[in-house]
């Protein structure tokens, strides 16, 4: 399953947005929850900032409650690789 990361905007900043987007992403974009063994992708195209604050949020978020693969798909902007690697 691939996860639009733009929906929760360009801008994705702070640790607060980061819980909420893993609130809203588990109410309505992972509501029924996938099978356990379905990678859920997240593709950050059309995200102009990222920053690890609010990527750790967002993945503690939905690992806290998904026992899923989560996988983030390769992308050009430096803010995401930053921040996926200050996260690993």
């Amino acid at each position: 399953m691939k996860l639009s990361m733009k929906k929760f905007g360009e801008l994705l900043i702070s640790r607060p947005a980061g819980r909420d987007s893993s609130l809203a992403a588990l109410a309505y974009l992972l509501s029924p929850p996938p099978p356990p063994e379905e990678t859920i992708e997240l593709d950050f195209e059309g995200v102009k900032v990222l920053t690890p604050s609010w990527l750790d949020e967002f993945l503690n978020g939905l690992k806290g409650t998904l026992a899923n693969p989560i996988q983030v798909l390769p992308s050009l902007n430096s803010t995401v690789k930053e921040s996926c690697k200050a996260i690993e």
